[in-house]
């Protein structure tokens, strides 16, 4: 029985001990390395008695943090990785949450305060006892956590949302099947590991013997580069967030490079992908499968997901699709029952992919993590996503806005993500934004690209009720974003 991620790389490694499991600009690792070096870290951990305790990983994202991951798991406990470029009042506030047992890290500089630290050292581990790391791994069950991800929080305390191997084991399984990834795949990895986007890479490769690359950062502000780097490297699957692909879309790299020979598969998660620049994105790979995964963190990366299977217009929306397997979805509304045709409602997960809860937050999680209410039977928690949906006429479910993206303006309920879906679609129209001014009560639209403001204007005009019409548009030469690449509206609510 499976019951630890980690049981995935030691068949991993005893099937395909050479293949590259990891390449990370001029290094590289083997699964054979990769397991011997996280049972390393793992014997180091277990001689400091650690078992099922909180370690946090602080380093900057290499190959190093995934052995870190696998060591930690190896050896009974659980990761939580920190941000190293994050302010050190967050990083702060993340410690007091975690409260780590262990800090693991590389950075030369103290950032861990008074806390026990190992200063990790991939070069120099070396294994005396493998039985005594297994026998402790053991002692583990598939219920246990494996890792813990801070997401931001509204009061300004960042929350860490607990994941188990069940949820993960769980989640790469239907990965897997519904992808067919094989052990002659390779994906580029884009996300952070802060970010739970890196969960499928990670874990695919190491279910399945896949290469993974890490894609270095600075590829990602040169679109052709980028390009090249993938078909050099033969990666035939991604999954980035949307913003990495528009920005390649954009700037029309992909009629500079030739990728529809090598790149099979292109997923993508984490916002809305407007089809305007996904077409772009099909026609110059023709063959390629395209799917919109959805989720946020609390349920393990993605819960719902649409494989593109027919032909759309620039200006329409691009469904979310269907629960992935495992999953159930609820759309409820106000009244806490399901949606009735046409009716838009609030999506609730329920299954193993659901977190157990925010690390040492039971206040935040009882508001979100809740009893079914169409079960009064016995306890069943269902964990409510914030996200407002709809049914299509295909059964398949559409992303509509947040909670938070909904406003009252003149009367009318207006969902912003209506707005932005609307804009993408027209020509010279990079990206944009939708945020609403509650001082002033006005919609504000941001805008990149070269479209005249006067024709924006005609537009929406001409395709929107008068009240949903922005009352002030503001150009950008680039929208701001969050260092896991989405748009961040944040900041754009503090410019106005």
């Amino acid at each position: 029985m499976i019951n630890n991620i980690t049981k995935w790389l030691d068949e991993t490694a005893k099937k395909y001990p050479d293949n590259t499991a990891i390449v990370d600009g001029e290094r590289s690792v083997t699964f054979w390395e990769l397991r011997y070096k996280a049972l390393c870290l793992a014997e180091a951990i277990v001689e400091k008695g650690l078992f099922k305790e909180p370690i946090a990983v602080m380093m900057p994202k290499s190959m190093d943090v995934i052995v870190c991951f696998l060591g930690v798991a190896y050896s009974g406990n659980f990761y939580s990785v920190i941000d190293t470029e994050m302010p050190p009042a967050r990083q702060q506030k993340i410690m007091e949450t975690l409260e780590p047992r262990l800090i693991i890290t590389t950075l030369t500089e103290d950032k861990t305060g008074d806390a026990d630290t190992y200063q990790y050292d991939y070069e120099t581990m070396e294994l005396s006892c493998e039985e005594k790391v297994i026998e402790q791994r053991e002692r583990t069950c598939d219920a246990d956590l494996l890792y813990v991800l801070f997401t931001s929080g509204s009061t300004g305390i960042p929350k860490g949302v607990t994941i188990t191997h069940q949820s993960v084991m769980d989640y790469i399984d239907w990965v897997e099947e519904t992808f067919d990834i094989r052990e002659s795949d390779s994906f580029g990895n884009q996300a952070p590991f802060y970010f739970d986007n890196s969960i499928l890479d990670i874990y695919t490769s190491i279910k399945t013997g896949a290469a993974m690359y890490i894609i270095p950062q600075i590829l990602f502000s040169q679109p052709v580069s980028l390009l090249n780097y993938l078909k050099e490297n033969g990666i035939t699957t991604i999954f980035w967030v949307p913003s990495a692909l528009i920005v390649v879309a954009n700037l029309r790299a992909l009629k500079k490079v030739e990728l529809a020979q090598t790149l099979k598969r292109v997923l993508f998660c984490g916002e809305v992908m407007p089809n305007k620049q996904l077409n772009m994105w099909r026609k110059s790979i023709p063959d390629g499968i395209f799917a919109n995964l959805y989720g946020p963190t609390e349920i393990t990366d993605a819960c719902t997901y649409y494989i593109v299977d027919r032909e759309f217009e620039d200006s329409e929306p691009l469904p979310i699709g269907k629960a992935a397997r495992n999953t159930d979805i609820l759309v409820l509304n106000e009244n806490n029952c399901l949606v009735g045709e046409g009716e838009t409602g609030e999506l609730c997960v329920r299954g193993t992919s659901i977190s157990r809860g925010y690390y040492n937050n039971q206040e935040k999680t009882k508001e979100v993590f809740v009893q079914n209410p169409l079960n009064n039977k016995y306890i069943e928690y269902i964990y409510r996503t914030g996200d407002l949906v709809k049914y299509n006429e295909y059964g398949e479910l559409l992303y509509v806005s947040r909670k938070d993206f909904q406003i009252k303006h003149m009367g009318h309920r207006i969902e912003l993500g209506e707005i932005e879906t609307l804009v993408s679609g027209m020509d010279e129209i990079e990206h944009c934004c939708c945020i609403y001014d509650n001082v002033r009560n006005k919609i504000i639209l941001f805008v990149m690209g070269a479209a005249v403001q006067e024709d924006i204007v005609a537009y929406l005009k001409n395709n929107l009720p008068y009240y949903m019409v922005p009352s002030k548009i503001i150009q950008m030469s680039k929208l701001p974003m969050t260092a896991n690449g989405k748009i961040d509206r944040k900041k754009l609510q503090e410019s106005i």
